[in-house]
């Protein structure tokens, strides 16, 4: 029988190739090429293929590293699968009740393990070893679509009732299920052809569980430290108790809450429990007197603004009167502002704010001087000064709001006992099964598509892609310095998704299929069909929420 050939361009090339033939076996060809291991294909621009997949037609090929985020995504993904396989090899089905991946801990994650097992050093060391047996047998992923009725009953079989409760709640009709060797799981997302490609992690016994420790993106064949952030993991660990006693530990929890329970009660608690630990912060705040600034930093869309409102509010009831402080009134002047290694402007560094006036301001307000405050005209580059002079009496408190301010450089000359640092950021608790974790970066990104296209008329199509500049500029000037905050606070809620569902699915359909932002878009449009949406009329006027959607009452 005659082979059938199609023709592939790849970059500027253009090869034939044998029809069936896996696109493993393509992309092993160009690998040398690239720095980073290719884990998936491209096909015409629009179709992200796994490699195991087959060449149908003639087409257009690109390959996914590593150093995409979709890459990125698809390597930890296929590595949590290899770890859970190594858990059960080592502990045994009938002992290990289940194994959950809970959240990012220094370049890994953070996961426990539940059932009747000595969980101790010596059985992570089991456990780790186990996973390099694999590894070096380039066991296959394999992919088989059942039934979705099916796929309900064989999570009930195994126990994975997170799954069964997903899965009751979604109307496709099948689902795909990965396995290696025996044993089988649900994963959402691409996975990498086979164990082998799997060869850069470790294991380290931390708190009451491990840290899953990973390589970081573009790095493919190094491991960073294991450099736990203390604070940070046990706000972590905090939400999560906080959503196991709510019973909203995955989506499909949520889901039947929204279908099976009164939601008006759901939000008012979680808005409730927001409230008094911001209430909290306050207490701490007015129990030092001494205290004069109280400096909140966070990443993009982490809900600063709504949260130094809420604050203040709660100040007042403590007897103070706080003066709010936008960093950003202190750009330098458009001209100014240093610009990247793309010849754009850098407003995310330091330097793109005028330290030395915002410190000589401060100084003056804590020696109880009046000083005209600026504010930053964003349209044509310039700062402002229309406004009346501020003057610091006994009781008042400067409450300051920017992205710098856990940076000491930002207020060096100022005396570090009058200070307290808070750090706020949206750090996701929910996850869409026990072994699928919602990452925080794609909540807050969720949340700055409804807020750009609210406030300033931006497509999702503009706001995904400005968003890895985004990123760049939170490793490089908020993330570094979490731990030198004093309090933090974890503005997530646990139901925000599902009202988030009904305002940026419209946006997200808006994306041109032929930009660079589709693939993004589509993924995002795929995870929200996990969940059920419900509508925002039960949301507080004073929620962080309403900062994105709209109808707040700190609004101008």
């Amino acid at each position: 029988m005659k082979s059938e050939f199609c023709t592939v361009q790849i970059g500027k090339q253009v090869k034939e190739y044998e029809k069936g033939i896996p696109y493993k076996t393509i992309a092993q060809e160009f690998q040398k090429e690239y720095d980073n291991q290719i884990v998936l294909v491209c096909v015409d621009g629009l179709k992200v293929k796994e490699l195991n997949k087959r060449l149908k037609k003639d087409c257009r090929l690109s390959f996914i590293t590593t150093e995409d985020t979709i890459g990125f995504e698809t390597y930890k993904r296929s590595l949590c699968f290899m770890m859970v396989k190594a858990v059960h090899d080592v502990g045994g089905h009938e002992s290990v009740q289940n194994v959950r991946i809970h959240f990012s801990v220094s370049k890994g994650y953070y996961c426990t393990v539940e059932g009747d097992v000595d969980f101790n050093q010596e059985f992570l060391n089991k456990v780790e070893k186990r996973m390099w047996e694999l590894q070096k047998s380039a066991i296959p992923i394999e992919k088989r679509s059942v039934p979705t009725s099916d796929a309900v009953a064989l999570f009930r079989k195994h126990g994975m009732y997170d799954k069964e409760k997903l899965f009751g709640y979604r109307r496709v009709s099948n689902v795909n299920i990965y396995k290696m060797k025996e044993f089988e799981d649900y994963y959402y997302g691409y996975m990498v052809p086979d164990t082998s490609y799997l060869n850069c992690f470790a294991l380290y016994l931390y708190d009451e569980g491990f840290v899953l420790q990973m390589p970081e993106q573009g790095e493919s064949k190094i491991l960073p430290p294991f450099v736990p952030r203390e604070k940070l993991f046990q706000v972590l660990k905090n939400s999560v108790k906080w959503g196991d006693l709510q019973n909203i530990e995955t989506v499909g929890a949520l889901n039947e809450m929204v279908t099976k329970n009164d939601m008006r009660e759901i939000v008012l608690v979680q808005e409730a429990y927001q409230e008094r630990q911001i209430a909290e912060i306050a207490a701490q705040i007015a129990a030092k007197p001494e205290t004069k600034l109280v400096l909140i930093a966070g990443p993009s869309s982490s809900g600063k603004t709504t949260f130094s409102h809420r604050l203040c509010i709660q100040l007042r009831t403590q007897g103070m009167r706080p003066h709010p402080i936008a960093v950003d009134n202190y750009f330098v002047e458009r001209e100014k502002t240093p610009r990247d290694k793309y010849g754009n402007y850098n407003f995310e560094c330091l330097e793109a704010i005028d330290v030395e006036k915002f410190n000589e301001d401060m100084k003056n307000l804590l020696l109880g001087e009046e000083v005209y405050l600026p504010i930053f005209d964003f349209k044509n580059g310039r700062r402002t000064y229309n406004t009346s002079a501020t003057q610091l009496g006994k009781q008042d408190i400067l409450v300051i709001e920017g992205i710098h301010c856990l940076n000491p450089k930002l207020t060096e000359q100022l005396s570090s006992n009058k200070k307290i640092k808070i750090y706020i950021s949206a750090l996701t608790q929910l996850n869409v099964g026990e072994h699928n974790r919602i990452p925080s970066t794609d909540g807050r990104l969720i949340r700055r598509i409804v807020r750009d296209a609210r406030t300033r008329g931006a497509s999702a199509q503009k706001t995904i892609a400005m968003w890895p500049s985004v990123r760049r500029g939170e490793e490089e000037n908020i993330f570094p310095f979490q731990e030198e905050a004093d309090m933090m606070f974890n503005s997530s809620l646990l139901y925000e998704l599902a009202v988030l569902k009904q305002y940026v699915e419209p946006l997200l359909f808006g994306v041109e299929k032929d930009s660079p932002e589709y693939m993004e878009a589509k993924r995002l449009l795929k995870f929200f069909d996990y969940f059920i949406g419900f509508g925002s009329d039960y949301v507080p006027m004073n929620s962080l929420l309403r900062e994105f959607i709209g109808g707040g009452c700190f609004q101008v």
